[in-house]
């Protein structure tokens, strides 16, 4: 046709105009994604401080490295090649799997002040015991370790301050490198110089980690049988790695998917692709114009974000669909905008009032799951109203034909079963009501991108190397480091008793690896004077087997503590003890924090009533604080869903003006509602917050339907392109809503499997309910 020639041209303008837009403003939008945004901020401020470690603290960069598959010596051997490797990359702060732990340099600024640090017995019945201990390690297979440090340190307070900086770990020392307990596997752990949530730099360090594996020729390729050694990796870091690679993956996948879904169906059902092109402008425009609003709100777009605003073509590109699909033959565009505008406006409207509990959720990354799909859906609108009809003139786009519409009939005649339809509501509410309601998730962890099995190997592999994660502890606040060691040398004592009465099996603090100043000041005074050391150390060793002068370097080192300096944080800044140091001693805000890390708590009450008094010092319980935060921002879903739904109601009783319509296309989107619950609850899902923002955007989808099918004195004909452009709606929505359902994210996945079930659940009950009844027949 000449029009359709004429208009190419400026259709393909448009469409080369709105891609380059997107394009650009794609372009200057960043891009995130770890899972930060997707985390709690907490309720008080103890837990948001914790939250807030978790997210960008030291501990962030944590890797657990196993190695596994092979003779211990073969596993010795690659262990050491690995520290060896790792320590000349230049990408870690710590690098643990044996004797490299406390390397030379950091071991002799404990060392020299050791006197300083721990309490030593230097009475005649404490040395006596020492010196009779150091001729028994002598003797034995200890008589190395013996001779580079008991002459020098005869009542041992430099291995009683090791094993405090060791930890309560499990390890067992085999050939030079740490093995699990109770299996033939070799450990170390790394952290990285980079934070936890530094992805690319998450990404070099776990390349390294591979490199130093392989460069240690560890035998035959891993996954040949057994024989051959094989590498484990887990850890925060590697989470937040393999979080960000699922992500971009799943994005990728769903936006190239969808898209091509999408075309193809358009296609089949409008057989242009000039109409493609027309559509393809207002969807264009509404994804750039979402992501810019966002980027401009919250200084970047998360990638769930980005993947589920791709995913919403299958809502927005309804409204150039819908506006399309009614056209009739002869009709001017414009005339048609005219004639669906009421339910296209309230269909907008209330589609963005239904995500407004999303976006003020409280939750930062849902609610920029909110802002993007809502702005998204309103450009999309507002392009579709102000810009489409006006590319359909140009691109003289003919009308699609509803074809005959006798088909419609039969179809229509099923609203007279509604009943039976009501029915079945009323069955899926009462399967709801006896098995307690819908299952809800509890635990925030399960919410997490990262897989079950990855999470079990975290937790063996902490296990192994005593770095278990711990979800009970104290915060302890001060102006500076000093007043954080002083205030939690205070609650020593206290933490004594409990654990002696059997409330808690210990505590891990700062203070009981680096002493305060004062408390070092105060060991330097009681220091017994040399002449009295020397006494009872001649007293201790009359009868053993050591020269006079074998114990020398003992005496002039507590002679040389008497004028050393306090041994302060920042003097072990850059070393391997100050790497230890720093995530139970370490500043935010300007606010200095002590973590103590309680172990074993058996009863909260006992430790709380301990800590009447005690200034500065906060409990937390991290499982608790999680269950808290999930139930209290469900609660604030729900007040957030029932605002909106009233909003929505006043907006449908306005603009529809007949209660019987209202309450047709209300109940419409209400059975949907349930029912889709009652089918996921059936499948076994167990319902979060995700589900419930997934279930508003059911509610909106489901409102466009009812509200298409609710409009009143309509002929056959158009009843008939009606249902036809509603259908292309709802494949359209599956098409790009189903593919979330295969996603790896479980975010994701969520939210497509109820959005899928529920545009089905929608499309049914809207056609049924909301639609008028038709006369029977005359007979």
């Amino acid at each position: 046709m000449p029009g359709t020639t004429r208009a190419w041209p400026v259709l393909a303008a448009l469409l080369a105009a709105s891609v380059l837009l997107a394009g650009v403003l794609l372009l200057v939008v960043r891009v995130r994604t770890d899972m930060i945004a997707f985390l709690p901020e907490g309720r008080n401020e103890a837990a948001r401080l914790v939250l807030a470690e978790a997210r960008t603290g030291t501990a962030t960069g944590l890797i657990l490295v196993g190695i596994e598959g092979a003779p211990p010596a073969e596993l010795a051997r690659i262990s050491k090649a690995m520290v060896t490797g790792l320590q000349q990359t230049g990408l870690f702060t710590l690098v643990a799997g044996g004797g490299a732990a406390l390397p030379h340099s950091a071991g002799e600024a404990l060392f020299e002040r050791r006197y300083l640090l721990v309490d030593a017995d230097f009475s005649e019945a404490g040395m006596t015991s020492a010196l009779r201990g150091l001729l028994r390690q002598l003797q034995l297979s200890m008589a190395p370790l013996a001779l580079q440090f008991g002459f020098a340190d005869p009542v041992g307070a430099f291995p009683s301050m090791l094993h405090g900086w060791a930890g309560a770990s499990p390890v067992r020392m085999l050939g030079g490198a740490w093995f699990a307990a109770d299996r033939d596997r070799a450990l170390l752990l790394v952290r990285t110089r980079a934070g936890g949530m530094d992805i690319p730099a998450q990404d070099l360090a776990i390349a390294a980690i591979q490199a130093a594996f392989r460069a240690a020729s560890p035998g035959r390729s891993i996954g040949e049988p057994s024989g051959t050694a094989r590498l484990l990796v887990a850890g925060p870091a590697v989470f937040a790695r393999d979080a960000a690679r699922t992500i971009k993956d799943d994005v990728e996948r769903i936006s190239i998917l969808s898209t091509a879904l999408v075309v193809l169906l358009l296609l089949w059902r409008f057989r242009r692709p000039l109409v493609i092109a027309a559509i393809a402008v207002p969807v264009l425009l509404s994804v750039a114009v979402a992501a810019l609003a966002v980027q401009l709100g919250y200084g970047a777009v998360h990638g769930v974000a980005l993947g589920f605003g791709i995913t919403m073509l299958g809502v927005s590109i309804d409204y150039p669909v819908l506006m399309i699909g009614h056209r009739k033959q002869g009709e001017p565009a414009m005339a048609t905008r005219a004639r669906i505008g009421r339910a296209f406006v309230l269909a907008v409207i209330t589609a963005a009032l239904g995500l407004a509990a999303m976006v003020f959720s409280g939750f930062p990354g849902l609610s920029q799951l909110g802002v993007f799909s809502a702005i998204g859906l309103v450009a999309a609108a507002l392009a579709t109203w102000w810009l489409l009809p006006r590319l359909v003139v140009a691109a003289d786009l003919a009308p699609v034909s509803a074809g005959n519409p006798a088909w419609l009939g039969p179809l229509e005649a099923l609203r007279r079963w509604r009943v039976a339809a009501l029915l079945l509501v009323a069955v899926a509410a009462m399967f709801l009501i006896v098995v307690g309601g819908p299952r809800w998730e509890d635990d925030l962890q399960n919410l997490s991108p990262v897989p079950a099995e990855s999470r079990a190997l975290d937790a063996e592999l902490r296990a192994q190397l005593g770095a278990t994660e711990v979800s009970q502890l104290l915060i302890v606040r001060g102006a500076d480091a000093q007043m954080v060691l002083r205030h939690q040398e205070s609650l020593i004592p206290i933490l004594d008793r409990l654990k002696a009465d059997g409330v808690l099996a210990g505590a891990d603090m700062a203070a009981r690896l680096l002493p305060s100043v004062v408390r070092q000041d105060a060991r330097r005074a009681t220091l017994p004077p040399s002449s009295a050391v020397s006494d009872c150390l001649a007293t201790a060793g009359a009868g053993l087997p050591f020269r006079p002068d074998a114990f020398a370097p003992f005496l002039a080192a507590v002679e040389a503590s008497r004028t050393l300096p306090p041994l302060l944080p920042e003097d072990l800044a850059d070393t391997a003890l100050g790497v230890r140091l720093e995530p139970l001693l370490f500043v935010r805000d300007g606010v200095w924090n002590g973590p103590v890390a309680l172990r074993g708590l058996r009863d909260p009450d006992r430790l709380r009533a301990a800590l009447v008094g005690q200034e500065g010092v906060m409990f937390v319980d991290m499982r608790q604080e999680l269950g808290g935060i999930l139930s209290s921002y469900t609660t604030e879903a729900w007040r957030g869903l029932a605002w909106s739904g009233l909003a929505v109601l006043t907006v449908l009783t306005v603009g529809l003006r007949q209660p019987t319509r209202v309450l047709r296309v209300v109940g419409s989107v209400g059975a949907a509602l349930v029912a889709t619950i009652a089918i996921l609850t059936l499948i076994g899902a167990r319902l979060s917050l995700i589900h419930l923002v997934a279930l508003q955007l059911v509610a909106g989808v489901s409102l466009d339907y009812a509200l298409f099918f609710a409009r009143s004195l309509l002929d056959q004909e158009e009843r008939a392109r009606t249902l036809r452009t509603l259908v292309t709606c709802n494949s359209m929505t599956l098409l790009t809503f189903g593919l979330l359902a295969f996603c790896q994210t479980p975010l994701l996945r969520d939210i497509g499997q109820t959005v899928a079930v529920g545009a089905i659940m929608g499309m049914g009950f809207g056609f049924l309910f909301a639609g008028e009844t038709p006369a029977r027949p005359a007979s």
